[in-house]
């Protein structure tokens, strides 16, 4: 059981958000990984900015994990979003 968190505007692609995430213990996918092959127009998928702005997110854990989880995840787009 999975969200998608997208971030308006991140300053940082979520290949970077994931590794910061990943040294506080707090594992989520980046949406890169799921941006694959071309739309009907023939673009590439990977040329859209969305999937280096989002976060794919389990929340089938325990309550206290999920919610100690989406605190850092907050930390760190704030973090981001300030230049740090």
């Amino acid at each position: 059981i999975f969200l998608w968190l997208w971030f308006d505007g991140l300053p940082i692609e979520s290949r970077e958000l994931y590794r910061r995430l990943k040294a506080r213990g707090v594992m989520v996918l980046p949406g890169e990984y799921f941006s694959f092959g071309s739309f009907s127009d023939g673009e590439p998928a990977a040329a859209w900015d969305h999937p280096r702005r989002c976060l794919r997110i389990n929340y089938s854990g325990g309550d206290e994990a999920v919610e100690r989880g989406i605190a850092i995840i907050a930390e760190e787009a704030r973090k981001a979003y300030a230049g740090s």
